[in-house]
């Protein structure tokens, strides 16, 4: 069984409004949780984009879950930033946190007018850094010149133990190409087969740590409820990894999901009323290896969601002492 985590979609509520559901979650019985890391949503109706570090020390300070984040290092966080703040947090709530580490998207990355570059640097940048940061941790000092230049950096408080860092994959390509230096992989949902390829990649690869999946939901009482909630507030998220990630703003992602049909959101969303199904989607995704599954509710009110799933849908897909 999978430990079930709750995931804070910065995109989608006030920073404010994400600590309490975060606390409301722990209180429900939720094992752990994940964070995005946003400086702007994908639509304008989702309406939010807190800062995930500044937030990440109060929800760890309020409550006793484990909670990790996706991370970029790229041109809004140099690497030797990125391990400053991360080892900031380890150091201060061991044994707590973890980060992902991604190569990004434009929409979030353009806003320092660093010229956008192709995949293959990112994933070049993105390992590199990885590197920096793993070191860093490990109270080294850090001398580099490309891809990034790194002069002289050094922490003056490290962690006991570092921050494991996790690889943010969703393809089984990169899952595979970051088997040799993450400390566990998160992806996100879809389609099984496709799945199960991630997973055998990043093992076959030898890829240690934990497997992650965050599972984007709709539920509601009413079937028409669920599908209006994703295609709502999830339409902008139905598009290919090139597409997501090269699309520069919020007001070009709208425009690009206009003709997005509810089909298309069923694709990148589990959309049902039955709580029934839900169960026996979380198994399913269980039985492929994936030892923590967040269940990311892709609505904005997220009281009604996590209160009927920690009484009808925790209790079947996780034990108590996995859950708590």
């Amino acid at each position: 069984m999978a430990r079930i985590g709750f995931h804070a979609s910065h995109e989608q509520a006030s920073p404010r409004q994400l600590l309490q559901d975060v606390q409301h979650a722990e209180r429900a019985g939720f094992a752990c949780a994940m964070s995005s890391d946003h400086i702007a949503p994908w639509s304008a109706r989702q309406g939010h984009s807190g800062n995930t570090w500044v937030w990440l020390g109060a929800a760890l300070a309020t409550t006793r879950l484990p909670i990790g984040t996706l991370a970029i290092p790229g041109p809004r966080y140099h690497p030797a930033v990125l391990a400053h703040q991360i080892a900031t947090l380890a150091q201060m709530f061991p044994d707590r946190t973890w980060a992902a580490l991604g190569s990004g998207e434009a929409l979030n990355e353009h806003v320092t007018g660093t010229p956008w570059p192709a995949k293959e640097q990112r994933v070049e940048h993105l390992e590199a850094s990885a590197e920096v940061i793993a070191r860093l941790q490990a109270g080294e000092e850090v001398n580099r010149t490309a891809p990034m230049t790194v002069d002289r950096a050094r922490l003056w408080d490290v962690p006991d133990t570092p921050a494991p860092l996790r690889a943010a994959a969703i393809s089984a390509g990169s899952a595979a190409r970051a088997a040799s230096w993450a400390d566990g992989l998160v992806t996100v949902v879809q389609p099984v087969p496709a799945l199960r390829e991630v997973v055998s990649a990043y093992r076959d690869g030898g890829g240690r740590g934990p497997l992650a999946l965050q599972l984007h939901l709709s539920w509601a009482p009413e079937s028409s409820e669920a599908e209006a909630l994703a295609v709502d507030q999830w339409s902008t998220n139905t598009f290919p990894a090139d597409v997501a990630g090269d699309t520069e703003t919020t007001a070009e992602f709208d425009r690009l999901a206009a003709d997005v049909t509810p089909a298309a959101v069923h694709d990148s969303v589990r959309i049902s009323h039955d709580l029934g199904r839900h169960r026996e989607w979380i198994a399913e995704y269980a039985d492929l290896g994936f030892e923590e599954i967040y269940l990311h509710h892709v609505g904005q009110e997220q009281t009604r969601f996590i209160d009927t799933f920690a009484e009808h849908v925790l209790p079947a897909v996780s034990s108590t002492e996995e859950n708590r």
